[in-house]
């Protein structure tokens, strides 16, 4: 080869490799399924096909999703719950066992795969709501559910991860001073980077702007969309022209202190509700997922990891859920790029070269039926049976800064009926109320405020997942009773 063309040749190679390692990381979905009506899962994975989605987190391991996900080429992360902690860090045969149902089932030598990347232990267990409850048991049931993907053959395509939240660091926006790990956590923690060191597994870790920005006084809205007219702030020597570089240099930050600098990060959940608080809306939510999306894209990094952004981001969420558990805020159930049923909120490009989401396809729907007040009666006890309705249904809406916040009563009472009747799968009885209720197909929606109808699911799936949302909710609910 001449030296002219060999020179050429290399010249364009470095160009090519220098490029690639400073290529944006992939951005994936968080997808959630506590809903009481859940899109069906091979719907589901059209959907993200049609938005060429390529990566997924899951909370769990459910069968029919991971069914439905083997040989569509999507990268998927499956979790351990919180409450298996205990037995899997006690029992190196429960962790073979959840392993060879959960993972190797889905990852066999020949035929269709589901292409399983991650296996996150807990979701966010070092939460302060959670207290101390699963700290002992974390660490433990990570190695062994290492130990059972390396008996599997399987550890050197799987990587164990432990999703972490953002409050498990302090003094992260006190700006005079440095951030630390909770010292209740130090140890624990200081166990987990040497775990994930070992393994070269990449901390996971949530960032959430808009939670900053309701906790935090100083962090502007602008500041937290990405705005060119916010604020700068100052932190650690350096100025900061968003929140996100903020709070993932925070992250560097208490990393580098603890002995990890160079340790790759994976933000596991970053998103913005459109609904259930002020400034949860399509219209900001739609300016901050577009500005966090050019931000990784652009490969500018953060101060501290200049050039350098995220391993991964994984969006929250794909859709919304209206199980979700409201602890942190009535927004929790409306973090979806889709709404329940699928139809998107509003239009981004993930990167993928697609200016527009996709709907999701095919959708069956409940009757075109509605549950209202009956304006013909006595409606001096509707207020409470509204509240009735919404202690098991999803009233989110109607909060303040909600979509349907703003509505009079009583439509507001309407709303609540119907959200109840709904749920309940348009059974007559379910629109009672004492006689107040009224089954009506004249569609009461408003302005911004939709009464939705609810996804056709069958008999024996709808009450399977009740079932198993209820008992989610109540060992929630006792974890958080216990740690109060």
């Amino acid at each position: 080869m001449p030296t002219t063309t060999f020179s050429c040749f290399l010249f364009t190679f470095l160009i090519i490799t220098s490029s690639i390692a400073c290529v944006a990381g992939a951005v994936g979905v968080n997808w959630g399924t506590m809903a009481s009506h859940p899109l069906p899962p091979h719907k589901v994975v059209k959907l993200l096909k049609s938005n060429s989605i390529t990566k997924v987190k899951l909370f769990d391991a459910n069968s029919d999703v991971l069914q439905a996900l083997s040989g569509s080429n999507i990268d998927v992360s499956v979790g351990v719950p919180n409450t298996m902690l205990r037995s899997l860090n006690s029992s190196k045969k429960a962790a073979d066992s959840w392993v060879h149902d959960n993972v190797t089932r889905y990852m066999p030598n020949v035929g269709s795969v589901t292409r399983i990347e991650y296996v996150a232990v807990g979701d966010e267990p070092f939460l302060k709501i959670y207290n101390e409850q699963f700290h002992p048991f974390l660490i433990g049931a990570a190695m062994n559910i290492q130990a059972a993907l390396k008996k599997a053959k399987l550890d050197s395509k799987v990587k164990v991860v432990v999703p972490c939240s953002f409050d498990s660091f302090e003094s992260g926006f006190n700006l005079s001073s440095g951030v630390h790990l909770r010292p209740d956590i130090n140890k624990t923690m200081i166990e987990l980077l040497t775990f994930l060191d070992k393994h070269g597994s990449p901390f996971f870790v949530t960032i959430s702007p808009f939670v900053t920005h309701l906790q935090t006084k100083n962090i502007s809205l602008d500041f937290s969309l990405f705005k060119e007219t916010a604020r700068p702030h100052n932190f650690s020597h350096k100025t900061y022209k968003n929140s996100f570089d903020l709070s993932y240099d925070t992250v560097v930050t208490v990393l580098s202190t603890a002995g990890y600098p160079n340790m790759d990060i994976v933000v596991a959940k970053i998103g913005w509700p459109t609904d259930g608080a002020v400034n949860g809306s399509s219209y900001l939510a739609e300016t901050f997922i577009k500005g966090l999306i050019n931000h990784l894209h652009s490969n500018l990094g953060t101060p501290l990891r200049p050039h350098k952004p995220p391993l991964e981001t994984y969006i929250m969420s794909l859709l919304d859920e209206d199980q979700r558990s409201i602890a942190s805020g009535n927004f929790e159930r409306h973090w979806g790029l889709f709404t329940f049923d699928g139809q998107a909120k509003y239009h981004v490009d993930l990167g993928q070269g697609s200016k527009s989401l996709v709907n999701a396809q095919n959708v069956e729907y409940l009757s075109s039926k509605w549950c209202v007040v009956n304006n013909n009666k006595d409606l001096s006890n509707a207020t409470a049976s509204a509240l009735e309705a919404c202690a098991s249904a999803d009233c989110t809406a109607l909060s303040p800064g909600g979509s349907c916040f703003n509505i009079s009563w009583p439509s507001n009472i309407s709303y609540a009926f119907n959200s109840y009747y709904q749920q309940h799968d348009q059974r007559a009885e379910s629109c009672d109320f004492g006689g107040l209720g009224l089954i009506t197909t004249v569609d009461p929606s408003m302005d911004h405020c939709r009464f939705p109808i609810e996804i056709r699911v069958s008999h024996s799936e709808f009450h399977r997942m009740c079932n198993f949302l209820q008992v989610i909710l109540l060992v929630t609910t006792l974890f958080v009773s216990l740690a109060l």
